[in-house]
């Protein structure tokens, strides 16, 4: 092979790698991935890295209490960064196909696409509903008239019941 050969091959596989790489860039910028929770309530988008860029709450989100809400939200978000794991390979593929880079990548995303990995993703469709917070009886006073050259007095607060002291919450929030 001549040395101009040669030269104008590394520089077609330079030329090459360059706009690979651009691609690479330009496609992984753009490896985000929105995901909604099958009814709705819940919208989130994360970026190539799996973090979270936005949560939107449909009105359907507070009918679920907070317990089926915080897990709604965590499934949705662990299926939009699967999704967004799976935009950041398709990404990497041109540049890193066959490559033991490529394969670690590969290897980092969960091979589930079935239709269980949905359940599983958002659990049964049935949720018991939550159970509705014990409130504290109103307190009750009977109006007496006040005493003759007594003024008169304005009832007093309905008194609030307390709450169960968790000593754990001291360690857990500063404020």
């Amino acid at each position: 092979m001549d040395p101009q050969q040669w030269l104008d091959n590394f520089e077609a596989k330079l030329a090459d790698l360059q706009r690979k790489s651009a691609d690479l860039q330009e496609n992984f910028e753009n490896s985000q991935a929105t995901a909604s929770s099958p009814d709705g309530a819940v919208t989130v988008t994360v970026g190539p890295n799996g973090g979270l860029l936005d949560i939107r709450l449909g009105h359907r989100a507070t009918e679920l209490g907070s317990a089926r809400l915080t897990a709604l939200i965590m499934q949705t978000v662990r299926v939009a960064q699967k999704q967004a794991a799976r935009n950041v390979m398709a990404a990497f593929e041109p540049l890193g196909e066959g490559t033991e880079a490529m394969r670690m990548v590969s290897d980092a995303i969960p091979d589930d696409d079935g239709p269980e990995d949905h359940e599983r993703d958002y659990g049964p469709a049935e949720v018991e509903p939550e159970p509705e917070p014990v409130r504290a009886a109103p307190s009750v006073r009977a109006a007496v008239p006040p005493a003759p050259g007594r003024p008169a007095q304005p009832p007093s607060r309905p008194v609030r019941a307390s709450r169960p002291v968790d000593d754990e919450d001291d360690d857990n929030q500063p404020w």
